[in-house]
């Protein structure tokens, strides 16, 4: 298989890559891109309670006619409708037609109220009564996630954060700290630099590799992904994106590449540094609530 199979600290394991689906119009469109994408080889579908498209994921997931064995399922507490976590679950499940989920997320620590330790409880209860196989966290900070593990029985399977050249050097430090306890990464957005920031610093050593390898850009950038550790997050209404997707699991980038991708990165998308880039980031995700209409909502992910 060209993207390797990732194991959870709790013993689960998750398929490398998965196909999001933040931002597809909801219905039928939704429908089309999830059918389109398990057609080519996707086995992980990636949706949350404020895309409001769990029951049209589910709606192709169960005509791809696959056993539910053979797709992996994550969705995301959001706190749609002030809906409280054993609520927003059973409507997660009845929306996606499935009894179990294999992995729920809480959507950002802003919905952790009163505070993180009581609601990571309540998501550990999801698991223990065998609702959900593993739980985890989205946009968790390294402060957010130290709060969280000096109280925690069942330390989260996953951190899904934005990945991309242009933040690596803000996400590092949340990114060693995982490796320290065992959290896998999950990076939404890692195609920013070319659909964003085409033109930026980060262009001319992605455009040398992928002139050595024969591949896009795309490909380049989700293989420098998936050599940071993480599990990647993507998505593309063009069947043929997507087979490349796929197929970018077999890249390998030199360390050479890896370290000029990083090396530009760290300049910033038309000199915008790092930690500029998350900040003007969080503005655009504010915005994105706004969108939803969730007052109390942080943590749209980016794909």
């Amino acid at each position: 298989m060209p993207w390797e199979i990732k194991k959870f600290n709790d013993g689960n394991e998750i398929p490398g890559i998965g196909f999001g689906t933040w931002k597809i119009p909801v219905g039928d469109t939704t429908v089309d891109q999830v059918d389109q994408a398990i057609s080519v080889g996707f086995s992980h579908i990636d949706t949350a309670q404020a895309y409001r498209n769990e029951f049209e994921a589910g709606k192709a997931i169960k005509e791809s006619g696959l056993a539910r064995s053979d797709i992996f399922i994550t969705t995301k507490y959001s706190g749609l409708g002030g809906l409280d976590i054993e609520t927003s679950i059973k409507d997660s499940l009845k929306n996606l037609g499935v009894h179990y989920i294999d992995l729920y997320l809480i959507h950002s620590p802003r919905l952790a109220v009163p505070d993180i330790p009581t609601v990571w409880a309540e998501m550990e209860g999801l698991k223990n009564a065998g609702l959900v196989k593993s739980i985890g966290i989205s946009n968790f900070s390294v402060k957010d996630t130290q709060v969280l593990l000096a109280s925690a029985k069942i330390p989260p399977a996953v951190n899904q954060i934005m990945l991309q050249p242009y933040n690596y050097a803000a996400q590092k430090s949340l990114l060693e700290l995982s490796a320290e306890k065992g959290i896998v990464i999950e990076a939404y957005s890692p195609l920013l630099p070319v659909t964003t920031y085409p033109g930026g610093p980060v262009d001319k050593p992605v455009k040398a590799a992928a002139n050595r390898l024969g591949v896009t850009d795309d490909q380049v950038l989700l293989a420098w992904a998936k050599a940071k550790g993480a599990v990647v997050l993507t998505s593309s209404s063009k069947k043929s994106r997507l087979e490349g997707y796929i197929n970018a699991g077999d890249l390998v980038l030199t360390d050479d590449e890896i370290a000029a991708i990083e090396e530009a990165g760290a300049k910033g998308p038309r000199g915008l540094t790092p930690y500029v880039l998350v900040k003007r980031a969080s503005l655009v995700l504010l915005g994105g609530i706004a969108g939803f209409g969730l007052c109390s909502y942080m943590g749209v992910s980016l794909f």
